[in-house]
């Protein structure tokens, strides 16, 4: 049975479970669960990561940890009973987990790692905090250690600030705000400026002396040398080296390294050094032998010097080597350091060059505990303290030191009867007064320890040397009386012996007679002589002689007067027991002399403060002694002594001696009767302020009142309890008449910064330290009266001097601060005075950051939750007093504009901080009553509306991201929260005092916005929070969005017919707060928008206006990120059930319908944009959105703001046609106007010429960088027309000149042309602008399909790619997933009138190939009927499928939707015919190219020659005779007997065409082919013989015909010599239509050449898959040769589409493998000749053999023009017979521009080239010039793929069409197709049941514009009709339209719709 747990209550998982029993809950190690129930080793319960999911789980799997139950029962909280700091780590380190494996995905290698090591680290805190074995310290360092590293991570990792006081979080509940903000502020700061230490400290560790020339033992000195005083500032740090130059102890780190202490922040300057001296032990010289003498010296060696300075650019410097300079000249060695410091190193060696001193240094930051505690390693193997010279900065009290340093510094010597000067060494002792030597007193520096005698260095024949060295004297002070110091001087001889001879001594005693010391500075000393026997041992025999010679000034002892011998010594005494200071003494003395006191008193002030305070007790015994003993006589004295040394200890120098005197006055302190002269003599001095006219004697004693109050109470208190309490009246009298005195001296008012004023001001300064010490004595209101009087005595603002109201604020804080303010009682007296002082300043804002102190204390001491009646009354008063001031203060810092300088904007921000927190302290802590108060305290509605816009406007200042640092999300929290509280209170009085008659719009539009902004903020969006924040904030303040937008929603229905002064004002506010994803809040506020919908269509009966407003909000919002799916289904789903009732339901539904299909474009565009890279998705997103702006929405700004949108897309992408056709769409809107443009988007402000203007240069220039030169080429015109008529020539020849460049570029430079593919996007998963559409894309350069398919898949990486091409069926399109089906399709282009204009260069046709493409093509082979397997081409069928496409490609897009799709069925005799034509064709080109030396290698003829002969040789073109010559087949279809007659007549034309083709390779093969051309020919003989064919002798004569650089010019009709005298043909034939070719070789046929070749155009194939290659194909070698170009039936059919269910299951599969595989094509690079891109001839098929090709009745694209450079010989002749009875020619794509005559000769465009009598139309032929409009309505401009931007011929991946391609632009026979009179271009109406009647022109044609102003031709320049075929090639495109424009349009079958009229651009 399951019972609820009593103690079970919390616990952590130990192993994880997967819950797989019922019920069962699956948890994972380290989960914390909380417990339900229990029942058999089971429990019941939740993770507390997941609390919605309950279940069970093994007891044996938890550890139980202790806890508290909040709200026992259902929604009863567990609250872990640990340490809030091992609370606050779990959670942490649990947060830190998941964005620490982030870090390792973003690649943030170095943060990773430091986390990672810092995670370890606090988990091993972690442990030793949970063992609980630490001491209450080390338990206090290891949380400190923790919270800085939490800190540290939190920061790092951009999470947030966390509050906490004594190293554990504080829940800012439990504290006011104004303490929270401090806490968050001492954080803040802490991180961002660390605290400048004051004390520093210098780590020296020696490592080596690296010297070539060692071999003896060395001392090394380290010190400080200031050199700016000249003087070192450091004792020594002393070590010893061996022989090796190593320290001599390397087991004890205490001798090789020290750290010196106690440096200031002054002594870190660059004139500090640290010098190091280096003596030797041994021989008197260097180079002596070593028997040469046995006694060792100490001998100077060198010295290193390096600036402190040099540290202070980093931490460590490991290993640092010091240059050490060797002394040349001994007698400078006192000052070498100085010398090598001034630069003055060149007088001196350098020991080595690679020589020097290895040391490592280290400067250290912090007090030495602090140092102690973060260099653990530094102290714990042993370092020595080096201090500075004397005390430090600071004097600590109880520090105990007695210290004398004793510089050796120089002596002068006589010779001594030797005739060189003398080796002088000095030996040092101390002597105790009996004559013993005091042992180990004398040391040498801090890492020695010390010795009992000194020797100092020789220096080598030196009778004035000088020494300079420094020791250390540490003598206790009771060996200190009596002692002396003896120095005895010894001749160091350098003979054998090496004898060191006494020859005189000095002597010098410690302490004088008087019991002062030995006083600082230099002494000389006399030099005694004395022999080496002498005995000194006793020194009562010479401590009578004299020992100075200043001593001596006075005296006539002649024998001491004439020794010219001298000894100087420097002393300086550091000791806090012995004084040097004969005036300390003698007052320390008093009572011996009494007749002293008044002088000793006086020379008080003299005396040294350090002197004062090391015998401060003693000395105020003896001011309280004196005092006692005659106060009358000595009362003011010893007041002012006691002021002085109460001043001192002021000094920061001594301020660590206060406590000394706190114990005094508690402890030692006995003055019961001082009491009364210190009241008398300080009331005296305050009575003569006013009067006195230098007042500095007088501040000073005012400085010093706290301790002189501390003095009196406690001598109060000692009377009373000698004396039980007597005269206590007396005493509170002279109290009470000081302070009437003092409140006298403050209300006096003095003008300007005079002495009076600065007296108050010292007064104010200290007199609240004296309140503590009234507390002893009196009672606390008794004291709060005195305080309050006293601080109500202060003078008017306006009449002080700014010191003095800095100061009076600062009394007051301190006021507010000290011990009586906390009391409630005193409280209430005193927080009257304390708000009066504040609101008057801050009513002159004047001293802000004292008041927000001081406002920031007084809230600290009233919690929030004190409900306590004084608390409650405090409020009140602070309400009344403070609430309006503080809100007219916050609004007047916030708007003032901020100072550049960092310090200002800081002082500023925590000025606004502490303000802020005022306030919010305030209103949490306001109840209802306190509100109802306030409202009703205000007396007209004016007051309350003013104070209501006030408070929403600082509310508004309050929730800007720029109020708190951006980590400091708990005090946003804490701030929303009090807003929200407080906004509540307010609503009630907005709804009862401004509505219906008293409506104030200003008011609730302040309210709204500010509601509005409030939800936004970005603090309070939990969705960005992790789980466990995001738990935490919901359960401390739930969901402020939602509570907020409840209120709205109430607001709002309260508004009743006032909503209507809102709308559309909120609309985009309200759709900000619903895009917010938090379900309640879109439920609550949604249907006020279907409330806006009805008042506004009540007012003006529809509504406009909340559309508009509601799409242009959308664009802007959605594009930054908000909103999402379930947003729109909600939005349509509510607003529609809203509106099912509305009479306006039908316009409602309208415009959510627009609404909902604007959000899903901008959603998908949103999605497309998260993308880094510029991709397909990306751009068609923006064309999709594009178009919906212009064609649903109108909205032409944000039309055009898409349109920069596309253009800066396809400039990154590198798609510079898209580019420029993008930017065409804004160029259409604009006019050749003057009206005046605002500024918009990058665009000045400017007339709309000079936009167009510019636009139309960058349109050219993004045309030149794609090379789509033929539609620059047009732009250009039009701007060089604009030019010309405003007469800029300048401008004009530019013009012109590009122009020019432009039809340079296109007859000089190759371009390629792309491939196309077709993609079906299938499935709900896709964008909705793809969603179950078919596009076609035009491809990258050198894009084949299998790359194309690669990039479609990488752009949508979770698609499928289906593996057939058959449409997909319902299951597909509503499919959960996305299916990508891609194949290639092959181009049609719309007119052939270029393409088949015989002459017209290679470079000129590739532009029409594959530009301004409607329609597209793929094949798909398969059998219809039983399959023949002795010959599959019986039954072969294939099905031809045609896309038309919204718009032509290139456009605005790479790739666009499939408009409409046509599949027809073509019979196996079309398909035979369509073959052979491709071949045909083919192999023309070839051999045209051979003739005219455009083919530098012959191996691509050879190739196709071999491939078609050898297969017609085994059977190839034999299986179309069995097929279709047949008399059953000619029998059973009687209606194709014209496509038979075809095929002979193409099967007869290729035995034709290989013979001269044959002829021509013979003239060019080489010899090593020879063979291969002798084997060809053998093999044509019996391809003949097979199909019956005799010799064409009688036919053919085989003269290739040249033509010079393939100019079109030449041979353009004459009859070449290829032909038959007479010209007849046997079989009438037709000639081809012309169509883009280009030379393409399968990596099939380059592999095997011999083998593969034999699946030609003319060989036998025996199986399907053979079959279906005969087909024109890029991809597989086919009927034609493996080196074919020719276009495949199934030019692009993917592999599944050739997998018909006829064919056999083996070719099924191999079919699909080749379709699929990847297309292998050839390197241009194996045939790298520079020449024109090849040309592929396409012939029709008509159902009559016979027709002539210049038939009239004949579609345009049926009349064939000879495309090959040259006239092709073989038919040359029937082309001039067709060309003679044409009855006229099809003009050319663009007219020429009209010449400036009408010249015959300068006719450049060719009309009707036949003569008007033979023309088959009636009457004379019309004269036109055909407009581009016509020709190119579908928008000519082209496009260019993403990387090079070409838009032309080249290596083409494109699989090409034949010319049943274009069947679908024939008319039949029987219908006219002559265009009627007036229609004007003979090429126009044929084609146009291509078109689709809705299909829109792109909005981006070049030409449509031309139709708006149609510019008239001039009938003297139109091109009159011309008999003869054209002379020049056709222009790209016609620049002008011609005057006939409209009459020529050609008709369409259903005109294609205009965009939208057309609103003349305002931007």
């Amino acid at each position: 049975m399951w019972i609820p747990t009593e103690h079970e209550k919390y616990g952590v998982v130990i192993a994880s479970f997967r819950g797989t029993v019922p019920y069962g809950l699956s948890l994972e190690i380290g989960d914390t669960v909380q417990i339900l129930e229990k029942c058999d080793g089971w429990y019941r319960g939740f993770a507390l990561k997941n609390p919605n999911i309950k279940g069970i789980f093994p007891s044996s799997y938890v550890h139980l940890k202790n806890a508290c139950v909040k709200n026992k029962g259902q929604f009863e909280m567990v609250i872990p009973t640990e340490d809030s700091v091992i609370t606050e780590m779990t959670s942490t380190l649990r947060d830190w987990g998941a964005l620490w494996k982030q870090l390792y995905v973003r690649n943030e290698g170095d943060l990773f790692h430091r986390l990672w090591h810092i995670m370890n680290e606090v988990l091993d805190l972690r442990r030793q905090v949970l063992v609980g074995h630490l001491t209450h310290d080390r338990m206090r360092d290891v949380k400190r250690h923790i919270t800085a590293r939490l800190d540290w991570g939190n920061e790092q990792l951009g999470l947030d600030l966390v509050p906490r006081k004594e190293y554990a979080m504080v829940d800012p509940e439990d504290i006011s705000i104004t303490e929270l903000y401090r806490l968050m502020e001492h954080r803040h700061r802490k991180k961002d400026a660390p605290a400048q230490a004051s004390s520093h400290h210098l780590f020296v560790q020696l490592k080596s002396l690296m010297c070539s020339n060692l071999g003896e033992e060395l001392e090394v000195v380290f010190s400080l040398f200031d050199s700016r005083e000249n003087r070192p500032i450091s004792e020594r740090f002393f070590l010893r080296l061996n022989r090796n130059g190593l320290p001599k102890a390397p087991d004890k780190p205490e001798r090789h390294c020290s750290l010196f202490v106690d440096l200031g922040s002054g002594e870190l300057r660059r004139d500090i050094y640290i010098t190091v001296h280096i003596i030797r032990i041994g021989r008197m010289g260097a180079g002596e032998k070593k028997n040469a003498c046995s006694v060792q010296y100490r001998r100077p060696f060198g010295c290193a010097v390096l600036s402190i300075a040099d540290l202070l650019t980093g931490e460590t410097k490991d290993d640092l080597i010091l240059k050490v300079y060797m002394c040349n000249t001994e007698s400078e060695w006192h000052q070498i350091h100085e010398n090598i410091i001034k630069k003055l190193n060149a007088r001196y060696n350098l020991t080595g060059s690679n020589a020097g001193l290895a040391v490592s240094l280290q400067l250290l930051h912090g007090d030495l505990e602090q140092i102690r505690r973060e260099y653990p390693s530094v102290f714990s193997h042993g370092v020595s303290i080096t201090r500075k010279l004397g005390f430090s900065n600071i004097i600590m009290p109880g520090e105990m030191r007695n210290d004398l340093y004793i510089t050796v510094e120089r002596g002068e010597f006589e010779k001594g009867g030797k005739s060189v000067a003398r080796n002088v060494e000095v030996t040092m002792f101390i002597v105790e007064s009996g004559g013993q030597t005091l042992k180990d007193f004398i040391s040498f520096g801090s890492g020695e320890p010390p010795a009992s005698e000194y020797h100092s260095f020789v220096l080598y024949h030196n009778n004035s040397p000088r020494w300079a060295e420094l020791l250390k004297l540490p003598i206790p002070v009771d060996k200190f009386r009596g002692a002396h110091v003896r120095f005895e001087f010894r001749h160091c001889s350098t003979k054998e012996k090496g004898e060191k001879k006494l020859f005189g001594f000095s002597f010098i005693p410690l302490m004088q007679e008087d019991g002062r010391t030995l006083p600082d500075g230099t002494h000389e000393l006399i030099v005694h002589k004395c022999e080496e026997n002498t005995n000194l041992q006793d020194p009562t025999r010479y401590l009578k002689l004299p020992f100075s010679k200043g001593l001596l000034l006075g005296t006539s002892n002649p024998a001491t007067k004439t020794t010219k011998e001298s000894f100087w010594i420097t002393s300086f005494l550091c000791s806090t027991k012995l004084t040097q200071n004969g005036d300390m003494l003698d007052l320390l003395k008093w009572r011996t002399h009494p007749d002293k006191i008044p002088g000793c008193l006086s020379k008080l002030k003299e005396i040294d403060g350090s002197e004062i305070v090391k015998f401060l007790q003693d000395t105020l015994d003896t001011l309280f002694g004196i005092l006692d003993e005659n106060s009358q006589k000595y009362g003011s004295k010893v007041f002012d002594s006691l002021v002085h040394i109460i001043n001192l200890l002021q000094d920061s120098k001594f301020h660590h001696f206060k406590p000394v005197m706190d114990t005094y006055i508690e402890s030692h302190f006995a003055g019961a009767l001082a009491y009364r002269d210190l009241i008398k003599v300080l009331k005296w001095y305050v009575d003569r302020i006013t009067e006195a006219e230098r007042q500095e004697h007088i501040q000073e004693v005012l400085k010093a009142q706290e301790y002189i109050f501390k003095y009196i109470v406690q001598s109060r208190r000692l009377f009373s309890l000698a004396t039980g309490g007597q005269h206590e009246e007396e005493f509170r009298c002279c109290i009470r008449e000081l302070l009437l005195s003092v409140r006298f001296f403050l209300s006096q008012e003095s003008r300007g910064a005079g002495p009076l004023s600065q007296s108050q001001a010292v007064f104010l300064s200290s007199f609240p330290a004296v309140y503590s010490e009234l507390l002893k004595l009196f009672d606390v209101r008794e004291v709060a009266n005195l305080v309050q009087d006293t601080l109500g005595s202060l003078p008017t603002l306006l009449h002080v001097d700014e010191t003095l109201q800095a100061v009076k604020l600062q009394c007051i804080g301190q006021t507010v601060e000290s011990q009586l303010y906390t009391n409630p009682d005193s409280r209430c007296i005193l927080l009257p005075v304390v708000l009066h002082h504040l609101h008057m300043h801050l009513r002159q804002q004047k001293d802000l950051v004292a008041c927000a102190r001081i406002l920031s204390n007084v809230f600290c001491l009233s919690k929030k939750n004190s409900s306590e009646k004084s608390v409650l009354e405090e409020i009140d008063v602070i309400v009344t007093s403070l609430l309006d001031i503080l809100l007219r203060t916050i609004l007047e810092i916030t708007s003032r504009p901020q100072a550049s300088g960092s310090a200002t904007r800081l002082h500023f921000q925590d000025v606004t901080g502490e303000f802020v927190a005022c306030l919010l302290s305030l209103l949490r802590q306001m109840t209802d009553r306190h509100y109802q108060q306030l409202l009703d305290s205000f007396s007209t509605k004016e007051e309350l509306r003013d104070f209501l816009l006030q408070i929403f406007t600082v509310f508004r200042i309050l929730i800007r991201p720029e109020m708190f640092p951006k980590d400091w999300t708990v005090m946003r929290l804490v701030a929303n929260n009090v807003i929200i509280t407080t906004v509540l209170y307010l609503s009630d009085a907005l709804r009862k005092n401004f509505l219906n008659e008293n409506f104030d719009y200003k008011i609730w539009d302040s309210y709204f916005y500010l509601a509005v902004i409030f939800i936004n903020q970005l603090c309070l969006q939990l969705e960005m929070f992790t789980p466990s924040k995001k738990k935490k904030v919901l359960e401390k303040y739930g969901d402020m969005r939602v509570t907020m937008g409840c209120e709205i929603f109430s607001m709002w229905q309260n508004l009743g017919e006032h909503k209507l002064h809102f709308i559309p004002a909120l609309i985009g506010p309200f759709l900000e707060v619903t895009l917010i994803p938090q379900p309640d809040l879109r439920n609550v506020m949604i249907p006020i928008f279907h409330d806006m919908m009805d008042w506004e269509q009540r007012r003006s009966g529809n509504f406009k206006q909340v559309e508009a407003k509601l799409i242009d909000k959308l664009d802007s919002l959605m594009s930054e990120g908000k909103g999402d799916e379930t947003y729109r289904e909600l939005f349509n789903s509510i607003l529609l059930k809203k509106i099912e009732r509305e009479t306006w339901r039908e316009s409602g539904v309208s415009l959510i319908a627009t609404v909902t299909r604007l959000m899903e474009r901008l959603l998908d565009y949103r999605d497309c944009m998260k993308v880094g890279e510029v991709d397909g998705k990306k751009i068609g997103c923006t064309v999709s959105l594009l178009n919906f702006y212009k064609t649903e929405l109108n909205k032409e700004e944000m039309y055009i703001r898409y349109i920069h949108k596309l253009y800066d897309l396809h400039l990154k992408a590198q798609n510079f046609t898209e580019a420029a056709y993008t930017l065409l769409l804004y160029d259409e809107l604009l006019e050749w106007s003057d009206r005046p443009l605002r500024e918009f988007l990058s665009y000045p402000m400017q007339t709309e010429w000079q936009r167009k203007e510019h636009l139309h240069l960058a349109i050219i220039q993004n045309f030149d960088r794609g090379k789509c030169w033929e539609s620059g080429i047009v732009l250009c015109r039009k701007i060089a027309e604009q030019y010309e008529s405003y007469y800029d020539y300048r401008n004009l020849s530019k013009m012109r000149m590009m122009e020019a460049s432009l039809y340079d570029k296109i007859m000089d430079q190759q371009r390629l042309e792309p491939e196309f593919f077709r993609v079906g996007f299938y499935g709900k998963k896709f964008p909705f602008f793809l969603r179950n559409k078919e596009f076609v894309c035009r491809g990258h350069d050198y894009e084949r399909l299998e790359a194309f398919q690669q990039r479609m898949l990488t752009e949508f990486p979770h698609a499928i790619a289906m593996q057939h091409a058959n449409q997909p069926d319902e299951t597909i399109f509503q499919a959960e997933a996305q299916y990508l089906q891609i194949y290639a399709v092959t181009p049609i282009p719309e007119s052939q009138e270029v393409l088949q204009r015989e002459g017209v260069p290679d470079n000129i046709k590739s532009f029409y190939k594959v530009n301004h493409i409607w329609k597209f093509r793929y094949d798909r082979p398969f059998h219809k009927g039983p399959k023949d397997k002795e010959n599959e081409f019986k039954s072969l069928w294939v099905e031809r499928t045609s896309l038309f496409l919204v718009q032509s490609l290139p456009g605005i897009s790479r790739w666009f939707e499939v408009d409409k799709r046509e599949v027809v069925e073509m019979t196996p005799l079309e398909n035979a015919i369509e073959v052979l034509e491709n071949k045909n064709q083919q192999l023309k080109t070839l051999i045209s190219q051979c003739q005219t030396r455009q083919m530098q290698n012959i191996n691509p003829l050879t190739m196709c020659l071999n491939g078609v002969i050898d297969a017609a040789v085994n059977g190839g073109v034999s299986r179309y005779q069995e097929a279709f010559f047949v008399k059953e087949y000619i029998l059973s279809h009687p209606e194709d007997g014209e496509k038979i007659a075809r095929l002979r007549e193409l099967m007869l034309e290729q035995a034709q065409i290989l013979e001269f083709g044959l002829a021509v390779h013979e003239k060019f093969v080489p010899q090593d082919m020879r063979p291969l051309h002798k084997k060809l020919v053998d093999q044509f003989f019996m391809m003949k013989s097979s199909l019956g064919i005799q010799e064409f002798s009688a036919y053919i004569q085989a003269s290739p015909v040249h033509f010079p650089n393939g100019s079109p010019r030449v041979c353009r009709n004459s009859a070449p010599a290829s032909m038959s005298p007479d010209g007849s043909r046997v079989i009438p034939r037709r000639s081809p239509l012309s169509y883009p070719a280009v030379n393409r070789y399968s990596s099939s046929s380059l592999s095997s050449q011999a083998s593969a070749e034999v699946s030609n155009i003319t060989g036998q194939s025996e199986s399907s898959d053979e079959v279906f290659n005969m087909q024109p194909s890029p991809s597989t070698s086919s009927l034609s040769s493996t080196h074919s170009a020719s276009p495949n039936v199934t030019s692009s059919a993917p592999s599944s589409a050739r997998a018909s269910p006829l064919l056999s299951d083996k070719h099924k599969h191999s079919r699909e493998n080749a379709c699929l595989s990847p297309r292998e094509r050839p390197c241009s690079a194996i045939y790298p000749t520079p020449v024109e891109p090849s040309q592929r001839l396409l012939f029709n098929h008509i159902g009559d053999g016979a027709l002539p090709r210049s038939d009239p009745n004949l579609s345009a694209p049926e009349k064939a023009v000879n495309p090959t450079p040259s006239s092709w010989s073989l038919d040359s002749g029937k082309e001039a017979r067709s060309l003679a009875g044409s009855g006229r020619l099809l003009s050319p794509p663009v007219p020429p521009r009209p010449a400036l005559t009408a010249s015959p000769a300068r006719h450049t465009a060719p009309v009707s080239p036949s003569p008007a009598g033979r023309s088959p139309l009636k009457g004379p032929g019309q004269s036109f010039t055909p407009s581009p409009v016509e020709y190119h309505s579908s928008g000519l401009l082209s496009n260019s793929p993403v990387l090079s931007g070409s838009c032309s011929s080249g290596i083409s991946s494109l699989s090409r069409c034949s010319a049943s391609e274009i069947s679908g632009f024939e008319n039949p026979v029987n219908e006219p197709s002559a265009p009627a009179p007036g229609s004007g271009s003979g090429y126009g109406t044929p084609e146009e049941p291509l078109r689709k009647d809705s299909k829109t022109p792109p909005p981006y044609s070049v030409y449509e514009r031309t139709v708006r102003r149609p510019v008239p031709l001039p009938h003297s320049l139109s091109i009159p009709v011309t008999p003869e075929p054209p002379a020049l090639p056709p222009k790209p495109l016609a620049a002008r339209p011609s005057a006939l424009e409209n009459g020529t349009r050609r008709t369409e079958p259903g005109p294609r719709p205009r965009p939208l009229p057309r609103k003349v651009s305002q931007l």
